[in-house]
């Protein structure tokens, strides 16, 4: 059964299945909307008690209960004043250090850092022996992505790819998965260097979207970076909303070397909720950040 789903995931037209069941997702029919909204709370077991808005028929289509929004508090954010959170809710695929510009998948597999970031060698030099998690948000979990750390938006690279499944038979079976799949690249100024935010897209995935640009992904299938200007800042705090997957995905976030360490409780495959504690700034970098700005 493994094989055959990922020789299947090879010969399928990805894109146009992704696109289809996008139209479908933003269909605003009550009897079509309703019906998926209802097979995929029972399928997935969605704990809809947390949801700000918690019956099928309160959504006007699917899309919209993809990317619902949560209850006030539901996610309490780490009040810990160095600490890193994690952005999402789901499980972590894999979490570490860079090693020799080589980011681990799973089981013997790693991909590179200059092609996760898009072949930018100047970029990928920032986090050479750094650190990264890379997050899985299966289906049920809460499917919009918030800032680790206080930072202001320098730079969004959207890099066209493969739209493979990313959950873990995936990850274990396809080399360079993460460097292969369309994705979103976010680069942020903190007060400890840059952070990358990388919102990954996979199959069926519909579109991905950031709180300052809307739509980024599907686009046209050429790499296009956007840069943004000291004098008109996108500062987003630590904890609030930066973007938002229309159907699953993985998480991807980067930080450069001696600056921080990741939780030393999780590892693979560990469920962690928005707002928990992902790793925290490195003693040496608290210091110097009592006066630079918000952490």
């Amino acid at each position: 059964m493994k094989n055959l789903f990922i020789f299947f995931q090879h010969i399928v037209p990805q894109h146009f299945l992704s696109r289809v069941v996008g139209r479908l997702a933003s269909c605003k029919l009550s009897f079509v909307k309703n019906f998926l909204i209802k097979l995929f709370i029972k399928t997935y077991k969605v704990n809809m008690a947390e949801a700000e808005i918690k019956t099928a028929e309160e959504y006007s289509c699917f899309n919209d209960f993809f990317t619902r929004k949560l209850e006030v508090e539901v996610r309490p954010i780490e009040s810990e004043t160095y600490s890193i959170v994690c952005p999402v809710d789901g499980a972590v695929s894999a979490i570490g250090n860079i090693e020799v510009e080589q980011i681990f998948q799973a089981k013997g597999k790693s991909f590179s850092l200059p092609a996760l970031l898009g072949g930018d060698q100047k970029l990928a030099d920032s986090f050479h022996g750094g650190k990264f998690a890379t997050l899985y948000l299966s289906p049920r979990d809460y499917h919009r992505i918030h800032m680790p750390l206080t930072g202001t938006l320098e730079e969004m690279i959207y890099i066209p790819g493969k739209l493979f499944s990313v959950n873990q038979t995936t990850a274990e079976n396809i080399d360079e998965l993460f460097a292969r799949n369309e994705r979103v690249v976010c680069i942020f100024k903190t007060t400890i260097g840059p952070m990358a935010v990388i919102l990954v897209g996979a199959m069926i995935v519909a579109s991905i979207e950031t709180v300052w640009a809307g739509q980024v992904a599907p686009s046209k299938l050429t790499k296009h970076s956007e840069r943004y200007q000291e004098h008109a800042p996108i500062t987003i705090r630590r904890g609030e909303e930066m973007g938002r997957f229309k159907l699953g995905s993985t998480a991807i976030v980067l930080f450069p070397a001696n600056v921080m360490s990741w939780e030393t409780s999780l590892q693979t495959e560990s469920t962690i909720q928005l707002g928990q504690k992902l790793g925290e700034i490195a003693p040496a970098n608290t210091t110097q950040m009592t006066d630079s700005g918000p952490i």
